[in-house]
């Protein structure tokens, strides 16, 4: 049976989900490579992440994966240099996964990952930023929107590390000295939901509905 692989990168951590083709969960995970001693250069050390990830993934190489989805890198930073550097990043490990997977990845955005993947979440707001109620007029304007049942400033990943941890009430999770959910569970449900989204934005799997999954 073909299997999909989802990877949420970032040039700190990388989120990864594995699925079986019938939607099954076999694994949920992450690699944050820590570059010892450290490189004198960013560029040099992106280098050596993605050769940390190559080893990582070649693992993967036997296990008929047919299809790959990468979440886009977010762009909305003014930070020139930052959304360079993710463009850098992205770039070297999707031509990495196609010479090692011999897959060329697919794209998905943020936003689309998270529709696609739990539709219930695009829903019409009805209030605005400062908490007042729209009138009538402007519902009937207003089409639904991703997170548009909840408050303008709610912790968006959280919501979707929720909704993954229902799905997937078998995963351990990360947790910090404080009881507080490490960073890296949201690269792995980002990744999760990327992979899952593409899968039901092509009508291959029907995300309304739970299918029991199983961790290898």
């Amino acid at each position: 049976m073909a299997r999909i692989l989802g990877l949420d990168v970032s040039t700190k951590t990388i989120g990864i989900s594995l699925f079986e083709e019938d939607g099954r969960l076999l694994e949920l995970t992450h690699i944050t490579p820590k570059i010892k001693p450290r490189p004198e250069t960013k560029l040099e050390e992106m280098f050596k992440k993605v050769d940390a990830f190559e080893r990582l993934l070649t693992r993967y190489i036997e296990l008929d994966i047919d299809k790959v989805v990468i979440e886009e890198p977010l762009l909305n930073s003014n930070n020139v240099y930052t959304v360079g550097t993710l463009l850098k990043f992205n770039g070297m490990i999707s031509k990495m996964v196609s010479e090692v997977l011999n897959v060329i990845p697919d794209f998905i955005s943020s936003y689309d990952a998270r529709a696609y993947s739990f539709p219930e979440l695009m829903q019409v707001r009805t209030h605005n930023k400062k908490g007042e109620p729209y009138n009538d007029k402007q519902l009937a304007k207003n089409k639904p929107v991703l997170f548009g049942g909840y408050d303008w400033n709610v912790d968006k990943k959280t919501i979707i590390w929720d909704k993954v941890a229902n799905l997937e009430p078998q995963i351990v999770w990360e947790y910090t000295r404080n009881n507080t959910l490490k960073k890296e569970n949201f690269d792995m449900t980002d990744a999760y939901a990327c992979a899952r989204a593409i899968m039901c934005k092509e009508g291959k799997w029907n995300c309304t509905e739970k299918v029991e999954s199983e961790v290898v």
